[in-house]
């Protein structure tokens, strides 16, 4: 482990690199320190301002190399998810501010265009890279820029993301000069068998022999003997003997994409030497390194999936900084994964599936009693809920659990292989609403909007601990058909939530509060914000206002929206979502469709992608704090005194 009497405090070689161009200034034998001064610089700052720490630290080697090899920002270097970014936005102009890093008005916790020319394509869900980067390139050739050198970066676990093979089967059979870097610190797609295979890397990343092919391509060319079709035979004659040379095939090489490697990604000057002998290659080329997820500090190469984002911890002992929860409400997620034990228990159908966050949704406390039962499928949101379709078809309960962002990414499975069947498939939604300093890719925003308008599903989402629970339990009930429970990331309000399970009856909500002046609808955990911002307005102003707790937002409960209707002229309604579409909007549907003409406030996320900060600074900024909800029931309440 690093410990504090070896950190290059002084940051000799770092400190004077503002720029790309100052890096190139280095001689490559300096490198290696540059390296060291810039994992030293994520180490510490990360320790006090926390972030996504293992994967940044293992591409520190690839991120000089590449800065040095390549003239950026003209040519374009694409990092798929970004976490892995964080030593190039210190190498390109952001090191003074580096300190900043996901905090309200600072730099953003993902690469982003609207923050640096550096950034060129946005980086917050995985497997995207190549997508973007062909058609970066192709794009290049068509408008002139056939010097620009495009590269994409792809870490292994995106490379489960059915995206990232359509992206390298198009450009397999596209006219392009891409780069795809495999960032391989985990899954091996290929081993080294020692000798032949160091001497064929060796051997096919050579300058001369590169040179020396390129030159017989431009004399068949010029013969009129080299045709695409000829091309591709040629690649794939060589790629049969490499097979036959290594005992070894892979599918790149098997989709006529030249493969180099694997090669160490922690020996920057081997690197170096790597990129520039092939980055001026024709045709598509993937160069697969080998890392290690945490690389330089000893806890998080032991344990990389703790470490992918740990929090604070002391940079020297490597201890983490854990609050404790100790007579804490407890977080939604480790309420959905006890209770999900418990349904597994008394349930011998129910199946957990998550996409690769069996940590992060707590699918990991169930996992540890029924490994069989719990299927993580790794970065495949639109997999995980059709294999959850056909796990239904056969008569079993999957509880599918996605954040609600990359829920996104598996609308149409939702609607195509869930949803017209009416299979009974479970998804928890977690991350549900603002989740702070993650940002605007992760923000849970759209959810509620774009599933209320699909057929047949019920979407539900609890005001506690306790709702989370019934609603669980009613989900995993015969016949209750696509079933969506909603929450958000933190923690709930009730520290004495282990109650038996209850069912509920499907689209009902419940009175938590009764008021005469004014009316006040709510849709999950948002809702106790709301009675506290209640309670406070009585006190000032003498008023009253009953808060309802909608609990599902399809079925909506009819019954209270007539009741309101009819009792009401001022309501406001409240969701942690966009307000664009959802609770706010299903209510003034329902009021216009009805012949209902009260004056309706809807407080939710604007119509604008909302930045990164803590979730206390997002809830006001949206103004859907407790603040906002008092401003709006002063304004309704003092404009139906003005009516009298």
């Amino acid at each position: 482990m690093q410990k504090a009497e070896e950190d290059f405090s002084s940051k000799v070689l770092l400190d004077k690199i503002d720029s790309p161009d100052d890096l190139k200034k280095l001689s490559p034998g300096q490198l290696p320190q540059v390296c060291s001064e810039l994992r030293q610089m994520i180490i510490d700052e990360l320790s006090h301002n926390p972030g996504h720490f293992g994967s940044s630290l293992g591409t520190v080697e690839l991120t000089v190399a590449l800065h040095y090899v390549f003239n950026t920002p003209d040519d374009r270097i694409v990092w798929d998810v970004g976490h892995q970014a964080y030593g190039h936005k210190i190498l390109t102009g952001r090191r003074d501010r580096f300190s900043t890093n996901r905090k309200l008005g600072g730099l953003r916790p993902f690469p982003s265009p609207q923050e640096s020319e550096y950034d060129t394509f946005t980086a917050g869900h995985a497997s995207n890279s190549i997508s973007a980067a062909l058609g970066m390139a192709v794009a290049d050739k068509r408008n002139g820029h056939a010097s620009r050198r495009v590269v994409a970066v792809i870490g292994d676990g995106a490379m489960s993301g059915g995206l990232a093979f359509e992206g390298i089967n198009n450009a397999s059979i596209t006219d392009n000069d891409l780069l795809i870097i495999l960032n391989d610190n985990n899954m091996s797609i290929s081993q080294s068998v020692g000798g032949m295979r160091s001497y064929l890397t060796q051997l096919q990343t050579s300058r001369s022999y590169n040179k020396f092919r390129y030159i017989v391509s431009r004399v068949l060319d010029k013969l009129g003997l080299m045709t695409e079709q000829r091309r591709r035979k040629i690649i794939r004659r060589n790629n049969h003997i490499k097979i036959k040379l290594t005992n070894q095939n892979n599918m790149f090489e098997g989709m006529d994409i030249r493969y180099f490697g694997p090669v160490d990604g922690h020996n920057v000057q081997n690197l170096v030497r790597i990129l520039q002998n092939i980055k001026n290659m024709h045709g598509p080329k993937l160069l697969h390194i080998q890392t290690v997820k945490g690389k330089g500090y000893e806890p998080a190469e032991k344990d990389s999936a703790i470490w992918h984002a740990p929090g604070l911890f002391d940079k020297v002992t490597g201890e983490r900084i854990i609050r404790s929860g100790a007579g804490q409400p407890p977080l939604f997620q480790d309420v959905f994964g006890q209770t999900l034990l418990e349904l597994m228990r008394e349930n011998s159908r129910i199946i957990g599936i998550t996409p690769a966050m069996p940590i992060g949704c707590s699918m990991d406390i169930p996992m540890k009693e029924f490994p069989d039962r719990c299927f993580d499928v790794g970065i495949a949101e639109g997999h995980a809920v059709t294999f959850s379709g056909g796990l239904a078809k056969e008569g079993l309960m999957p509880f599918c659990n996605i954040y609600s962002s990359f829920m996104q990414r598996a609308y149409d499975n939702v609607i195509h292989d869930v949803a017209i069947q009416k299979l009974n498939v479970v998804i928890c939604l977690d991350r549900a609403g603002l989740v702070g300093e993650d940002g605007p890719t992760h923000h849970g925003a759209f959810d509620l909007a774009f599933l209320r308008p699909i057929p047949g599903l019920t979407i539900a989402s609890p005001y506690d601990e306790i709702e989370l629970r019934n609603l669980m339990y009613t989900a995993q009930l015969p016949d209750q058909g696509p079933f969506i429970i909603r929450y958000p990331r933190g923690r709930g309000i009730l520290t004495d939530w282990r109650k038996p399970m209850e069912p509920v009856v499907v689209g009902t909500g419940r009175r938590i509060r009764d008021g005469k002046d004014a009316a006040v609808l709510s849709i999950g955990p948002i809702g106790n914000l709301a009675e506290q911002a209640i309670r406070s307005w009585e006190k000032e102003s003498g008023l009253t206002a009953a808060l309802y707790d909608m609990r599902f937002l399809k079925p909506i409960d009819t019954d209270i929206l007539n009741e309101v209707g009819k009792k009401y002229s001022r309501i406001i309604t409240i969701e942690n979502g966009a307000v664009t579409g959802g609770l706010g909007s299903a209510v003034m549907e329902f009021m216009g469709d009805n012949g209902y003409t009260p004056t309706i406030r809807r407080l939710g996320l604007p119509d604008r992608f909302i930045e990164h900060g803590s979730t206390p600074e997002l809830l006001h900024i949206c103004n859907i704090d407790e603040e906002a909800v008092i401003n709006a029931l002063r304004e309704l309440t003092d404009s139906k005194k003005s009516d009298k």
